[in-house]
């Protein structure tokens, strides 16, 4: 494996290879997402999942015999920090970007990966607006929102039918545009939530929220945000006497959401894809990544996939040329981690699956 400019494999960020010699016959991936901030936890998942894609890719000759150079790019979580990192990276002459974890930074960057004809694929970013805007070459190996929100909210409809359902959102990209696709389905099924507001991410503090709800007598919390606040909102409930059952999307992923909640967490439930750690396409690779010492939750498989996709992509094309990639892109199907992939003509999965988790004793398991 190569990383670029870098002391070691965790040092390299935005703006570490202004110093860097050319390295014109390799074959560089951008890979952007949040190495610091609150979703660096997520920034951690794409790091392993990439950096090992890399080794593999290069122990097997490359990518049609140019050696794979991935380079970090840290967004930050923050849009504007997101496009500046991603023109840094396009001014290192990058043959493909992967990348970002949130949608609020994805969509922008995507702008920019489409202007300079660059293909971008995301392992986690699930606002449909990513790939609504007829892009070619932007694409995502995970689902969509108006997917997992449909799921979520018809749940919300059955399984919590009698029962008071608040709505909750953080305001961003990825939470609201849950938040609101849930709150849709879920009236389409007929509920109706007794309280729906939005919160500010980053507080500590969520004691006059909880009084809100504890006053609705809510009992099933649905959060469309990131695993962090999730947390708080949770442990504080349960310290201030509610036994409400909080419910989310992907973001709660990150084991994160335990370290906050301790037993606190005990029965929250999200929506997320098949756990591809159980996939038999996926069981030798988990196994070298727990012999390491980490476990490859969330979107750790995703990353790895995107970088299979790249590759595949270039050998079917005999070609690194972008535009070459994305015809390829949207015509074949990819042999990865998480199984077969074949995009849509917007570059979204074709029949994406989401279920249902609970978190119980430091761990998420699959509802059966």
């Amino acid at each position: 494996m190569t990383i670029r400019a870098a002391t070691t494999a965790t040092a390299l960020m935005i703006g570490l290879l202004s110093s860097s010699p050319s390295f014109a016959e390799d074959f560089i991936i951008g890979l952007g997402g949040p190495y610091t901030g609150s979703a660096a936890s997520f920034g951690e998942q794409f790091r392993h999942g990439g950096e090992l894609a890399v080794a593999d890719l290069n122990a097997k000759g490359g990518i049609l015999g140019r050696k794979v150079v991935v380079v970090l790019g840290d967004d930050g979580s923050d849009p504007k920090q997101g496009v500046s990192m991603a023109n840094d990276l396009l001014s290192k002459n990058i043959n493909a970007y992967i990348g970002d974890f949130n949608s609020g930074v994805s969509i922008p960057v995507s702008d920019i990966t489409h202007e300079e004809g660059i293909v971008q694929i995301s392992p986690a970013s699930t606002n449909p607006l990513y790939t609504d805007r007829g892009y070619d070459n932007v694409f995502r190996d995970c689902g969509r929102d108006d997917k997992q929100g449909l799921i979520a909210g018809n749940y919300l409809a059955t399984s919590m039918k009698g029962k008071n359902v608040a709505i909750l959102n953080d305001k961003s990209a990825y939470g609201k545009g849950l938040a609101d696709e849930t709150e849709k389905a879920y009236r389409a099924a007929g509920g109706k939530p007794v309280m729906v507001e939005s919160i500010t991410a980053g507080e500590k503090d969520y004691s006059a929220l909880i009084s809100k709800l504890k006053s609705a007598k809510v009992d099933v919390i649905y959060f469309g945000g990131y695993q962090i606040e999730a947390g708080l909102i949770t442990r504080q409930a349960r310290e201030q006497g509610m036994s409400a059952i909080l419910m989310g999307g992907d973001a709660l992923t990150s084991s994160e959401f335990w370290s906050i909640t301790g037993a606190a967490g005990a029965g929250t439930l999200f929506t997320f894809e098949p756990d591809w750690r159980k996939a038999a396409t996926a069981k030798p690779l988990v196994e070298r990544f727990k012999a390491t010492g980490y476990e490859p939750e969330g979107y750790t498989l995703n990353t790895y996939a995107a970088f299979q996709i790249v590759a595949q992509a270039a050998e079917q094309a005999k070609s690194t040329k972008p535009a070459d990639l994305i015809k390829v892109l949207h015509s074949a199907t990819f042999n990865t981690v998480l199984g077969p992939i074949t995009f849509d003509a917007k570059g979204d999965l074709k029949d994406p699956k989401y279920v249902f988790y609970r978190w119980e004793n430091g761990n998420y398991a699959e509802i059966e």
